[in-house]
């Protein structure tokens, strides 16, 4: 069980419930960053005392340090700050619950200083799955994933002798808001619309991928880069009540999984105290109240994005990098009511389309790629 972790993302859905989480344990915050909600961040530094706070922006940063400027606590902002609080000499864990590539430096800078990590940015194995892994395996560092999904595959593969064994890891998903709808229902669903995901409290952006399915599919292929399986290998099932988190079948013919309430507390924690096991602040699991359990296909032609995304993890190259800047941009222009639900899908295939895809990418490969599918998706909003 770690001792010291810094949280990238502290005023997120996951960073707060890390937080709760850490209220509970015997655990020291040294290091908090979040974006502009300096509000938030004052409370959290005013409760948790770390050594180092970092904002996004130098303007945050300068209120923040105005509003705290009777604790010990330095304030920094920026991508410099923010692998500085990945990297901090105190701490055993990094819990990277920042939301999309801004993850990836981060994330690098951690493991480079042979931190855990709890992982909850998925687009940084999205984006550089095989650049990370063999860091990771480089700096002989930890990376336990706290996307519930991840979390519950990783438990079952606790079980496995071989990772031969494996025949195909079987990702849960609840189907998002939008289950069940034909493609003209979906043409007409608004923002508020998908952010009333049915199980899940999360944040707006993965809220959006959940109801479009491309949550999904960036588990997929966060999947594949983690557990070192070809795309072929790793399936989802639409399991809308959120109970049974993903599973894991032999090659014998027995599937293992993980169940539980749903709530995130349970990963997060797990990523803290591994490999030991400790009580938990949340309810238990009651089978006998928590009703039928249901298993369908998804359904990737009123929700292609999960076939496009399936798409990209066979071309390889920066083509899942440029999927998901698409993505990340496209997401933003729907909540701000600037384009349809189904423009997103439009966005990002037209991105994966025309942008170029490089094979056996460098880092700065990976990070031009993103940038260029995002002035993708600029220009064609604009045009």
């Amino acid at each position: 069980m770690v001792k010291y972790v810094s949280i990238l993302g502290s005023t997120g859905s996951i960073g707060r419930q890390t937080l709760d989480i850490i209220e509970h344990m015997d655990v020291k915050v040294v290091a908090l960053t979040a974006g502009t909600s300096v509000e938030l961040m004052a409370q959290q530094c005013r409760q948790f005392l770390p050594e180092i706070a970092v904002m996004s922006t130098k303007e945050a940063a300068d209120a923040l340090a105005s509003q705290i400027a009777d604790l010990p606590v330095e304030v920094a902002w920026g991508e410099e700050g923010l692998i500085r609080a990945a990297s901090i000499e105190s701490a055993e864990c990094v819990i990277t619950a920042v939301v999309g590539m801004v993850g990836l430096k981060p994330t690098l800078a951690a493991i480079r200083a042979g931190k855990r990590i709890g992982l909850a940015n998925k687009e940084t194995l999205v984006c550089a799955g095989e650049l990370v892994m063999a860091e990771a395996d480089r700096y002989g560092t930890e990376i336990i994933p706290v996307d519930s999904e991840h979390s519950a595959i990783y438990q079952c593969l606790m079980g496995v002798r071989d990772p031969k064994e494996v025949k195909r890891l079987i990702l849960t998903c609840s189907g998002g808001p939008f289950f069940g709808m034909t493609k003209d229902q979906l043409s007409q669903v608004t923002k508020a619309d998908a952010l009333k995901h049915p199980n899940w409290k999360m944040g707006a952006k993965i809220t959006i991928d959940c109801a479009t399915l491309m949550n999904k599919g960036l588990e997929v292929i966060e999947a594949m880069r983690l557990y070192r399986l070809p795309v072929e290998q790793v399936d989802v099932v639409i399991h809308r009540q959120s109970i049974v988190h993903s599973m894991v079948e032999l090659v014998d013919g027995a599937v293992m999984a993980q169940m539980g309430a749903p709530d995130m507390r349970l990963p997060i924690q797990l990523a803290l105290t591994y490999p030991q096991r400790i009580e938990c602040p949340v309810d238990g699991l009651d089978l006998c109240k928590c009703g039928a359990l249901t298993f369908c296909e998804p359904d990737m032609e009123n929700f292609p994005c999960l076939a496009l995304a399936r798409h990209c993890a066979k071309l390889g190259g920066t083509a899942c990098a440029v999927m998901n800047g698409a993505n990340e941009e496209a997401v933003a222009l729907f909540l701000a009511d600037k384009i349809g639900f189904y423009d997103i899908y439009e966005l990002v295939r037209g991105a994966v389309e025309n942008v170029p895809n490089a094979m056996d990418p460098t880092l700065e490969d990976i990070l031009a790629a993103d940038r260029m599918a995002r002035e993708f998706v600029r220009v064609k909003v604009s045009s």
